[in-house]
């Protein structure tokens, strides 16, 4: 008897094969892709990248525009049981040096505009292979994987075996690599399939990047395994989608989307008609946005919670009440609690760490053994680092997060690896980091710096100008303000709450 395979791709092949002549992708210029194509295109770029020398386990490292050829590598590295590890397009030359330094990848794929850095970097980590892929469908990539053969077969790959790396930032300013193992990404996918009601009928609004769990996994595990099609954009353009969202009977995005959409004034329930479903997570979705937009379309929105250590953990339900301000119930075959600080469970209705335990979790931190282990309780929880409540009905909600992290329109931004870079800057002391509200983003990232005393003090526009040589624009503060010091605890650390409560008021104030 074969034993089974594993391997995500084989998961998704079962319905590419069967809806091989369906569409998967619907292009905004009206071209189609069907699933045909998306097995066909997958293999040549397979066979193309093993001739080259990529050897099975071997990180793939891709920092690229949202393209459907870019979806075809990521499909090709999965079938041929390489690492698939995304890198956000913003991600600069300071911040890419450690992710190859980290991963070791044995390939880099990149835009040909990004070519002379990437080279420079691959050659200061002994990368030998580099590769180009455009958005226009150009590139060396494209070009060398078009000779190839369009059949492949797909390695045997156990669960545990590792199928993406993916990288996450910690409050001591160190990316951490995210372990994500072909059952952690194959569970998820089916549970989300199900509890979302996905099927054939479907059409997936996608206008998410590739880059991270939302747009790459959960989004296209859905629409895969249910033999959906999507309505494909490359980026998110409130006039793409407004024309769109008519043809499609789901959207996933983050809470930015809505709220831009919103303010279109457009969104009624002319053009959400066909639509059964809207999805929210990344980022905590306001109340306010919430009810505005069931008022304005007759859709209430569904959020969710997830993070990249663990995929989706809980969701409102598809049908049953969905609770404003809440992340739902715990999906099935995953366990939730919310403990104290000593690990016992809180009371109902008390504040707590939440943990999670389930196939969904990834295996481990990369590279780092000692960390995988600290962030794991003795009977198999992750501790997520985020402060929740259940309610009476099961019903969790986000309150904090105990690691500090800032949401930005979907976006991590980990405070101390912006610290960091600021605090290299000379005439700075020291700084500090936080999130603050904002309408359309949800969170903007803001930084409350200290001068050296007797030192040129270099002006806002200095900083920010370094700061953009050095770290993705997502990660650059919105808004920077001096102050005489620091408020801290007898502890000496820094009371970033007390900072969240009067930088508010000085933005109000300078505004």
């Amino acid at each position: 008897m074969t034993p089974q395979n594993h391997n995500l791709y084989s998961h998704y092949q079962k319905q590419f094969i069967k809806f091989k002549n369906k569409p998967a992708l619907r292009l905004i210029d009206n071209k189609t892709i069907y699933y045909k194509d998306l097995e066909k295109e997958s293999a040549k770029i397979a066979n193309y990248l093993r001739d080259l020398g990529v050897k099975i386990g071997d990180r793939v490292s891709v920092q690229v525009q949202k393209s459907p050829e870019a979806l075809y590598l990521y499909l090709a590295c999965l079938r041929a049981g390489f690492v698939y590890h995304p890198l956000n397009v913003g991600y600069k030359e300071h911040e890419l040096d450690f992710f190859f330094q980290n991963a070791k990848p044995s390939l880099v794929v990149c835009d040909e505009s990004n070519l002379e850095i990437i080279k420079n970097l691959a050659l200061k980590n002994k990368i030998s292979k580099v590769l180009t892929l455009n958005s226009d469908s150009t590139g060396s990539l494209l070009e060398e994987a078009e000779k190839c053969p369009s059949t492949f077969d797909t390695v045997h790959k156990e669960n545990d075996d590792l199928a993406a790396l993916l990288y996450s930032s910690g409050t001591t300013g160190t990316p951490k690599g995210i372990m994500l193992t072909h059952l952690n990404l194959s569970s998820n996918a089916y549970c989300l399939k199900n509890v979302w009601g996905f099927t054939d009928k479907d059409v997936l609004l996608h206008a998410l990047p590739i880059f991270h769990v939302h747009g790459l996994f959960v989004a296209l595990g859905c629409v895969f395994l249910s033999g959906a099609s999507t309505f494909w954009l490359n980026t998110f353009n409130q006039n793409e989608v407004l024309s769109a969202l008519p043809k499609c009977t789901v959207m996933m995005g983050v809470p930015t989307y809505y709220t831009r959409l919103l303010a279109t004034n457009q969104m009624n329930k002319l053009v959400t008609k066909n639509m059964r479903l809207f999805i929210s997570g990344s980022a905590p979705l306001l109340t306010d946005t919430f009810v505005e937009f069931e008022q304005a379309t007759g859709h209430c929105i569904l959020e969710r919670y997830g993070m990249t250590e663990t995929n989706m953990s809980t969701s409102n339900p598809l049908d049953g009440k969905r609770k404003a301000g809440t992340v739902g119930i715990p999906l099935p075959q995953i366990e939730i609690r919310i403990t104290d600080n000593n690990g016992k469970l809180v009371d109902e209705g008390d504040i707590g760490n939440i943990q999670v335990r389930g196939p969904n979790v990834f295996n481990g931190y990369w590279r780092m053994p000692e960390k995988t282990s600290e962030e794991f309780t003795h009977d198999g929880y992750f501790n997520t680092g985020d402060k929740g409540i259940k309610d009476a009905d099961g019903y969790i909600s986000i309150v904090g997060r105990s690691k500090d992290m800032i949401i930005t329109g979907g976006l991590n931004v980990y405070p101390k690896e912006v610290e960091l870079v600021i605090d290299e800057i000379d005439g700075i002391l020291e700084s500090a980091v936080i999130g603050i509200p904002d309408q359309d983003f949800g969170e903007a990232v803001a930084a409350l710096i200290v001068y050296e005393k007797n030192e040129c003090s270099p002006e806002v526009e200095e900083i920010l100008k370094l700061l953009k040589e050095k770290i993705s624009n997502f990660k650059v503060p919105k808004q920077i303000v001096a102050i005489d010091e620091l408020p801290r605890n007898t502890m000496g650390k820094v009371q970033k709450n007390i900072l969240r409560d009067s930088f508010a008021m000085l933005i109000s104030k300078s505004s």
